[in-house]
């Protein structure tokens, strides 16, 4: 048998209701909304280019991921909806910005901290 099997069937019944009930209380699929939208590599940028530059009009957004400003617009459309970023009209410019509503600033930066953690150890 493999190692990282249990070799016989024994469940925690306390622990296990435990879990489901605290699972119940969490909203498992806006979570996973969530990381779908960063999954997306443009999506990702975006809010990278957010990370370093506080506030970005959709112009520059749009240079710095080499797509149209129409495709950028979906896209940020996309992340303020679920909250990850907020913007301002300025005349005839849009400016976005991380939302810090949800930490979305720590979210990410965690994930690029995680990612460079996991290429370290990778053989």
């Amino acid at each position: 048998m493999t190692q990282d099997v249990c070799d016989v069937t024994c469940i925690n019944e306390e622990k296990v209701n435990h879990v489901k009930h605290e699972l119940n209380k969490q909203s498992i699929d806006t979570v996973i909304g969530l990381y779908k939208l960063l999954a997306d590599r443009n999506r990702l940028q975006i809010a990278s280019a957010l990370l370093v530059e506080q506030e970005l009009c959709v112009c520059d957004l749009a240079n710095i991921i080499g797509a149209t400003t129409a495709t950028t617009s979906h896209h940020l459309r996309k992340l303020h909806k679920v909250g990850i970023a907020t913007f301002r009209k300025e005349g005839k410019l849009v400016y976005y910005s991380l939302s810090d509503e949800h930490n979305m600033k720590q979210v990410i930066t965690q994930g690029f901290l995680h990612g460079k953690e996991e290429s370290v150890h990778v053989i």
